[in-house]
């Protein structure tokens, strides 16, 4: 069986693609994650409130939110999540 030998320069061109590929992957993954972030207008639509109750629940700690520039952001996964938690609550209380 033949043996392979690797020099220097195909360990580094080998190094170089891997990286490409981990970046390509991680900036993939960036943005989907920036896609999960919504504004105050399509939380209010989705829950069907008003300004001023997504304005007391993120008084009340309710709704987690972050705030960049002035504008409100909120994670859609967590809203959706937090529906799902009182959606379950609320079928226990009715059992």
């Amino acid at each position: 069986m033949p043996a392979n030998i690797l020099t220097q320069e195909d360990l580094e061109g080998f190094k170089e693609s891997l990286l490409e590929e981990i970046k390509e992957i991680l900036l993939k993954n960036d943005r989907i994650t920036l896609d999960r972030w919504i504004k105050s207008n399509t939380v209010m639509n989705k829950l069907g409130i008003s300004p001023g109750t997504l304005q007391n629940f993120r008084i009340n700690k309710t709704v987690p939110y972050s705030k960049l520039g002035g504008i409100i952001y909120y994670d859609e996964e967590e809203i959706h999540k937090i529906l799902m938690d009182n959606k379950n609550l609320f079928l226990k209380d009715r059992l």
